[in-house]
């Protein structure tokens, strides 16, 4: 597929419609001239396949309740599409519906943790581990990943933190926010160990379909039978396939009964949660006709990552990796010989630069995360350059070097900013 795809060249980011409804840190809550690249959320439309089933279905006239695990027709359509493309064994009784990935994190926690029970997350990672077991009632072990060794894990070291309390390890696949897609070999060392201590696995998912090429996307759950009856994968549509704003989330179970006990840790047989019935038909038409449209997405964000790797490395005092997996990119700062905190950095890069960006703070992402910020790429080529431009210039500033990139001006406004810079060719684009 061509850089210059036209499902996502720069004409087809609304910014009159992102300042309205794109919430979240990014374009409705930023002043008007700032770029943000911080949550990970699409700019783009989505696809007219899901557009025309959301109509389909509203065209009826009816918004009956659904059912409380889920409409049936989508609990399916999730169960063979996750069997064919991950081969995840799970049966429709066994997949719930949630109120989004996020939520379906929550309720994982809520219903497999007493108080005082421990969990093993990765540090860094993304602040949704945590903050789900900690509400859960709760304890946080935290295991390395060496960003120095190839972003691996000590298995051995993993193993030396669990103790009489540990109940569950925690995986996060594709890895938010550095963007490891874990090899079948590491996911099975890691699922050994949970079966040797009796441990449960939470395996997030949610950017399972942002993957490139080299990389191999495979599910804990898929390993084996043993592996997956004690596996609770968690899949979403907000990054695959932009439907953020639909609040759709899904939990493959390890069995019709571990999907009941979600339902009734989140009440949802008392109808006090559930999920929207049209958010539903959306997510089954995004699996069963999407698929031209996300693959074609996917080509635009290898390119961009491409580009994004390329011109952050050559700005003085930044190193950056190229993910195998997610549309973020985490950059190392330590480089630029400042003063200053990341969550201080970003403030002023804000402020300065005109770009938001995510700061690798220990709210966001834990300690492991220091040193590091966080660049969304789902947006199109004209603002990533522009957004880097303006960066570059910055960091040159700070570091009184030549200005390699255009000089930081105050930017162009609303529709002028999607075309505020050329086109750069990337050398991996198609």
């Amino acid at each position: 597929m061509s850089l210059h795809d036209p499902l996502f060249a720069d004409d087809r980011v609304d910014l009159d419609v992102l300042r309205q409804r794109a919430h979240n840190y990014r374009w409705a809550e930023v002043e008007e001239d700032v770029i943000p690249l911080t949550a990970a959320d699409s700019d783009f439309p989505i696809a007219a396949e899901i557009r025309e089933a959301m109509a389909s279905y509203i065209a009826s006239g009816y918004l009956s309740y659904g059912a409380n695990h889920g409409l049936p027709s989508f609990r399916a359509t999730v169960a063979e599409t996750l069997a064919r493309r991950r081969g995840i064994p799970c049966a429709p009784a066994a997949v719930f519906a949630a109120n989004s990935a996020a939520s379906a994190m929550f309720l994982v926690a809520k219903a497999l943790l007493q108080p005082g029970d421990e969990v093993l997350i990765a540090d860094p990672v993304d602040f949704l581990f945590e903050r789900s077991v900690v509400a859960a009632g709760g304890v946080v072990r935290r295991f390395a990943i060496n960003v120095d060794r190839g972003m691996t894990v000590d298995v051995d070291e993993v193993e030396a933190l669990i103790g009489p309390r540990t109940r569950m390890i925690a995986i996060c696949n594709p890895h938010n926010p550095l963007g490891r897609v874990w090899s079948r070999e590491e996911l099975a060392e890691l699922a050994a160990l949970a079966l040797r201590h009796d441990l449960e696995i939470l395996s997030d998912e949610v950017w399972s379909d942002v993957v490139f090429d080299g990389a191999s996307m495979v599910s804990v759950a898929a390993l084996s039978p043993e592996i997956a009856a004690r596996t609770h994968t968690v899949y979403g549509f907000s990054k695959g396939y932009g439907l953020a704003g639909l609040r759709l989330g899904v939990v493959l179970c390890p069995s019709p009964a571990a999907a009941d006990r979600l339902a009734e840790v989140s009440h949802a047989d008392a109808t006090a949660y559930g999920v929207s019935t049209l958010s539903q038909v959306a997510g089954a038409a995004a699996l069963t006709r999407g698929g031209a449209w996300q693959r074609r997405f996917v080509a635009h964000l290898r390119a961009q990552r491409d580009l994004a790797v390329e011109r952050l490395n050559a700005m003085p005092g930044v190193r950056c990796h190229a993910p195998e997996g997610t549309f973020v990119v985490f950059p190392e700062i330590t480089g630029l010989g400042l003063d200053i905190d990341e969550a201080a950095l970003a403030e002023r890069i804000q402020r300065e630069a005109r770009v938001a960006l995510v700061p690798g703070s220990p709210a966001f992402f834990g300690p492991g995360a220091a040193g590091h910020l966080r660049l969304s790429l789902a947006t199109s080529r004209g603002l990533l350059n522009e957004a880097l431009d303006r960066l570059e210039a910055w960091i040159r500033s700070e570091r009184r070097e030549p200005r390699a990139a255009a000089e930081i001006t105050r930017p162009t406004r609303r529709r002028e900013l999607v075309d505020a810079a050329p086109e750069r060719p990337s050398p991996t684009a198609g």
